[in-house]
């Protein structure tokens, strides 16, 4: 049960690894994407150089994109004043709801969208429940509550058996 749910399809050491050759090669049209830990850390209002040209890449390759956040709308329509796309805040990952949403806005089927993030219990567990592929980038930085430190020691084995059985799958940071 934990891996039908909770492993990701794939693992990035940053967002902009997963590239729109590797996501067509994959037959994924669109992303559904988290913001904060994934593209920026909470701190960071707007989107810097690196998301925006990421986005650019996106678009010019006819990749379609939507924000499903679990943060306020304040946050998340700043985040994409921008780069201007469909937007889902107070998402309530990792249920259903927007995550529908999102994937009939963007008119694709499940089977050619896949979900971002940099957590299992609700960005892969929400792609799960509407079955679509999950790639998952480790946190920018992390918070350091004790909700969120739960949380990250409940996803370790998950990624340990993913990394164990997906080496081919996992795109590291040469930088």
């Amino acid at each position: 049960m934990l891996r039908r749910y909770f492993s990701p399809d794939w693992y990035f050491d940053r967002f902009d690894l997963a590239t729109p050759e590797f996501l067509l090669q994959n037959g994924i049209r669109a992303l559904i994407l988290d913001i904060d830990n994934t593209l920026a850390p909470y701190e960071e209002p707007e989107p810097n150089e690196r998301v925006l040209a990421w986005f650019a890449a996106l678009k010019e390759n006819g990749i379609l994109a939507a924000f499903v956040s679990n943060n306020d709308h304040e946050r998340v329509s700043r985040f994409n004043r921008e780069i201007g796309i469909p937007m889902y805040p107070k998402g309530k990952k990792p249920l259903k709801k927007f995550m529908r949403r999102a994937i009939n806005a963007l008119g694709v089927s499940p089977d050619e969208t896949a979900i971002m993030g940099d957590q299992i219990f609700t960005d892969v567990w929400a792609g799960r429940n509407v079955g679509i592929r999950c790639i998952v980038v480790p946190p920018i930085k992390d918070k350091t509550d004790l909700f969120t430190r739960f949380k990250r020691v409940l996803e370790r084995p998950i990624m340990r058996y993913y990394r164990k059985h997906h080496k081919e799958e996992t795109a590291k940071d040469e930088e």
